[in-house]
């Protein structure tokens, strides 16, 4: 990249993300496309992502748990927000004084959402109803409301509405992208719930099953509003399918710069264990990043990277600070700039490259890099 890499740095091409979004908004074509920014956005940073989404036109973002909806709140971001996984003792009053949609997965959810909006209420807080969307479990087999309890769920959420304390604004679920087949059956149950929903006198505005890949994949489980993760960051949910294959721009580059070299014989053992030894008269160069910051150990002696115009293998067990690069005969200095993933076009390694060298997927490799990586946001040039 154009300007000088520093220690460990993440960079962020918020312009890309914003493309990305708008790129797969045209290619579903729903009425509306969420956008998640959960686990700080894959890593990339939740508040700089969001608002790149909402400007790429995303018109709902969604998170994990309440405490990363507040995060965005507090950082001014007033777009509608669902999050729908919740600590058993949470006191939902917070979220919805901030307008917080609540993922609902059971009666007992509905109720303590009712009991804290009329807290609020009484407090001078609220005054309109608690936002929910009731999380329908059709074959993930995690959270969600199973098929015998929806009658009970929805008969007590349309009681609820009619109180004035909630109004189901959705209906969600998931599907596995286990199969074809795993995955039609996951649209029919849905469906099967939305029609059980509308009989016990329901009429959700948002109707949603599909994240990437469903929604990339699978037109019929997009419903009117799709859930975005993996992709709006630049990244293909297939392994058949690069991120240029599906118009795609890698958000993320990971770099940093070379901190030492040294010139080594024949026969000399790198990093711990001694798995990988120089074949030859050789150059090591020193990597200052390690699993602290979210390399995976996994990818010792396997994993590329990128120091000037070429390609190397890390050498050797990748440790809690650093990892070795056997570079041969390169002219490698200290300062060089090291790009571990990126966009390929630009010749850099991708996460999915990273993801085959650790037996993971690209979802873990950018979403698990730590606090130690100093993120930047580069204005568009």
């Amino acid at each position: 990249m154009a300007d000088s890499p520093v220690f460990r740095e993440a960079v962020i091409d918020l312009a890309a993300l914003t493309s990305n979004v708008a790129h797969l908004r045209e290619v579903v074509g729903t009425e509306h496309v969420m956008a998640v920014v959960k686990a700080n956005a894959y890593g990339h940073g939740a508040v700089e992502c969001a608002r790149a989404a909402l400007a790429g036109g995303a018109d709902w973002l969604g998170v994990a748990d309440v405490t990363e909806a507040l995060q965005l709140r507090r950082a001014g971001i007033d777009a509608p927000v669902l999050a729908w996984l919740h600590d058993p003792g949470i006191d939902f009053g917070p979220s919805i004084e901030a307008g917080i949609d609540l993922g609902i997965s059971s009666i007992a959810h509905l109720d303590a959402v009712a009991e804290a909006r009329r807290a609020s209420v009484a407090a001078g807080r609220q005054q309109g109803p608690a936002f929910v969307q009731l999380k329908l479990e059709t074959g993930l087999s995690r959270n969600g409301i199973s098929e015998p309890e929806w009658a009970a769920v929805f008969a007590r959420a349309a009681e609820l509405e009619g109180a004035g304390d909630v109004r189901v604004r959705g209906i969600f679920s998931h599907v596995s992208n286990a199969s074809p087949d795993d995955d039609a059956a996951a649209v029919e149950a849905f469906t099967r719930g939305l029609d059980a929903a509308e009989a016990a006198g329901l009429s959700p505005e948002l109707r949603h099953l599909a994240a990437s890949a469903a929604a990339l994949r699978i037109p019929e489980a997009r419903f009117n509003l799709v859930r975005f993760g993996i992709a709006i960051y630049g990244l293909s949910p297939f392994e058949d399918a690069s991120s240029a294959d599906l118009g795609l721009t890698p958000v993320m580059t990971l770099r940093g710069r070379v901190a030492a070299v040294r010139r080594v014989p024949a026969g000399t053992g790198v990093s711990y264990d001694y798995t990988y030894r120089t074949t030859s008269e050789s150059t090591l160069a020193l990597v200052p990043l390690g699993y602290a910051e979210g390399i995976p150990r996994h990818a010792s002696s396997r994993a590329p990277v990128r120091i000037g115009e070429k390609t190397f293998t890390i050498s050797g067990r990748v440790a809690m600070d650093q990892f070795v690069v056997d570079v041969g005969d390169a002219a490698v200095q200290v300062g060089d700039e090291v790009v571990l993933f990126g966009d390929p076009v630009t010749g850099a390694p991708s996460a999915a490259d990273w993801a085959a060298a650790a037996d993971t997927i690209n979802y873990e490799i950018v979403t698990r890099i730590g606090a130690r990586v100093r993120r930047t946001y580069p204005e568009p040039s």
